[in-house]
């Protein structure tokens, strides 16, 4: 091989001559929302790379400096305590959930809709899970978060689980009625973990949704880079109440977590809510307008559709984060996967969640007039070239009652335990072995210790040829499937 080439590096230098721009994490794009004073301090990556450790901080860190960042962040959310956490909020819903439910024989309630963080929480943990089945739009092909009746009849049927779990907002803006799925948990003295990743900027403005801490929860886990102004992997897990020991939580945490963490996103996040408590406001007032705005020139365009009344309502999800604009583009004949590709070769704009029929643009407050301006004429664009795409091909959607898989193993069993490979022809009955996720938005459509059935393989392998990507497959074409040998 020729060791004179660095690929990683070279598609960075690329990157930024083609001035790509992401409507998508991490939210600082590039830096143009980050703190002045942040920018600064970190813009030279080697200087500002060092030890946390006997670098930073003394050996023993007497100084206390990650301790006093994390009190000033729980102070600022309105928290009791905060932890940091430089592997993302991948690691800190798993310690989130080892916390609560590690050796609980009960388990843990967790709505089916979670990403795929979690189901390898439960694989790593052997935490069972009771699943609460989300909402379902079956026209649309689209899940919300579960309702507090739906978790209220979860504790009927296991009431000796250790906890709940759900996810708000979810990958596409909406989000679960948090306060009253809390007050149902607490009335059975349980406590209630929300996967709110995508909420990092809802503690700073009151024209969000509702922060998971003021509606009652007792853990939530956020990333800071996605719609905050921290690194990729920047996480922060809050904790209130006594209902969990915040001291297993972190010594939970250490068991998974990196002894090298990386100062620069300790940096990052502690700077992000200095500016959030300072100036967070104001700074997300005028991102939300703009986002308005944008929402509606982008509903103009014929043949485009923002999707927001439809996904709100006693049947569907309790509230929506507006800075998530999630575009239909199925009227123009064409999918999401074409429509995502398109936009990064022809306008050099990647969109974050992407599906069968739809894109979602993440509005930042590092966006202004100009971005904004460059998305609209994009997807004015998208719609004129539309018309040249080849027919999309079709994809075999399962119903709702079919997409709920039959749990017959645990995961921890499913994956570690004798395993082969089968073609996908012959695995309807089978039980996996294996995660299978379409990404994004990383919500698992199998999770190991399911019985396989033909219409979700048929769903699967018509994406997947329809341009769904399945990272975690060990045959990511889904020609074969990891299965429990027997």
């Amino acid at each position: 091989m020729d060791q004179s080439q660095a690929p990683l590096l070279d598609a960075l230098e690329q990157y930024h001559q083609l001035d790509r721009y992401g409507f998508s994490p991490p939210g600082h794009r590039q830096g143009r929302g980050a703190d002045e004073r942040v920018r600064r301090v970190l813009a030279d990556p080697f200087r500002a790379d060092v030890l946390a450790s006997g670098g930073l901080d003394d050996r023993r860190s007497r100084n206390g400096y990650l301790s006093r960042a994390e009190q000033l962040m729980a102070d600022a959310v309105r928290a009791d305590q905060a932890f940091f956490s430089t592997c993302g909020s991948s690691l800190s819903v798993k310690a989130a959930m080892m916390a609560v439910a590690g050796n609980d024989p009960g388990g843990l309630l967790v709505s089916r809709d979670s990403h795929k963080s979690i189901v390898a929480g439960l694989i790593f943990s052997g935490v069972t899970p009771r699943w609460i089945t989300p909402r379902w739009d079956e026209d649309m092909h689209f899940s919300h978060p579960p309702s507090p009746d739906q978790v209220r009849a979860m504790w009927e049927k296991h009431p000796d689980a250790a906890g709940a779990l759900i996810v708000s907002p979810s990958p596409y803006g909406t989000c679960a009625d948090i306060t009253a799925i809390a007050e149902v948990c607490h009335q059975r003295g349980k406590p209630l973990i929300v996967d709110e990743a995508w909420g990092a900027h809802l503690p700073f403005h009151d024209d969000l949704p509702t922060w998971a801490m003021d509606a009652g929860a007792d853990i939530c886990v956020v990333s800071i880079h996605k719609m905050g102004a921290g690194f990729e992997q920047g996480s922060v897990y809050h904790l209130q109440g006594d209902l969990i020991d915040g001291t297993h939580l972190s010594q939970c945490a250490d068991l998974l977590t990196t002894t090298s963490p990386n100062v620069m996103l300790y940096a990052a996040m502690d700077g992000w809510r200095r500016q959030m408590a300072e100036h967070g406001t104001d700074l997300l007032g005028s991102a939300l307008s703009l986002a308005r705005r944008t929402r509606e020139r982008i509903a103009g365009i014929d043949g485009l559709t923002v999707l927001e009344d439809r996904l709100l309502g006693e049947e569907a999800s309790h509230d929506l984060d507006r800075m998530q604009i999630l575009i239909d583009v199925s009227e123009l004949g064409v999918s999401g996967f074409q429509c995502t590709d398109w936009m990064r070769e022809h306008r050099h704009l990647d969109v974050g969640m992407h599906d069968h029929r739809r894109i979602m643009a993440t509005m930042s407050m590092a966006d202004d007039e100009d971005t904004t301006g460059r998305l609209v004429t994009a997807l004015d664009d998208l719609v004129c070239a539309a018309s040249s795409f080849d027919a999309p091909p079709p994809i075999s959607l399962p119903s709702p009652d079919e997409l709920q898989l039959e749990s017959v193993m645990s995961p921890r069993d499913a994956f570690f335990g004798p395993v082969e490979m089968v073609d996908a022809d012959q695995a309807a009955g089978r039980i996996a072995a294996e995660p299978l996720t379409p990404y994004p938005p990383g919500l698992p459509a199998v999770v190991p210790g399911e019985r396989l059935d033909q219409p979700v393989i048929d769903y699967l392998r018509s994406g997947v040829a329809a341009g769904m990507g399945i990272p975690d497959a060990a045959d990511g074409t889904i020609r074969r499937i990891r299965v429990v040998a027997g």
